[in-house]
């Protein structure tokens, strides 16, 4: 991720734009959804399309074992739902298996709207702290870059050896 972070030729607007954008699809939708979502919005914001994609990556099916049930218990607390965590994991076994908007539609409609609330606070809060993060890798990656080739230019400039290790 680092390196399709960085090799992007983009302004640092665009590529966090992208990831943030990429991120909020990833809360907000079922995973196998999502990517339906970033790309074509992407395109539509002229935004970066490696981070759209990337970004819905913080659903995956490893994490999502852990982010659905809490999203969806998160979401249970805020509409006012009496869903327990152990009622949450055992109906999302049917959305692991099959994360589809027809998987969806079978649960109980207190779930799937935890689902949609939690995953809205989930991108609420996540959404902004991906843009600023990618934003200010970006730029400070590049500012080093930049610092290193103008350390080595003058040094090549008086001859001697170029060690750059201490440029951060």
């Amino acid at each position: 991720l680092y390196l399709k972070i960085v090799r992007e030729k983009a302004s640092p607007k665009y590529i966090a734009s992208g990831w943030a954008l990429g991120m909020a699809c990833g809360c907000l939708f079922p995973i196998g959804t999502q990517l339906i979502v970033s790309i074509p919005l992407a395109f539509l914001f002229r935004i970066s399309k490696i981070g759209a994609t990337l970004g819905t990556f913080l659903t995956n099916h490893f994490t999502i074992f852990v982010i659905y049930p809490l999203q969806c218990y998160c979401g249970s607390k805020i509409i006012g739902s009496d869903l327990t965590y152990e009622n949450i994991k055992e109906s999302l076994k049917l959305l692991i298996a099959d994360p589809t908007w027809e998987s969806i539609g079978k649960l109980s409609g207190d779930l799937a709207m935890s689902f949609f609330v939690g995953g809205f606070l989930l991108a609420v809060i996540t959404t902004p702290l991906t843009y600023y993060f990618v934003y200010r890798f970006v730029v400070r990656f590049r500012s080093t870059l930049e610092k290193r080739r103008k350390f080595r230019a003058e040094k090549k400039k008086d001859g001697s050896v170029v060690n750059i290790s201490h440029i951060h």
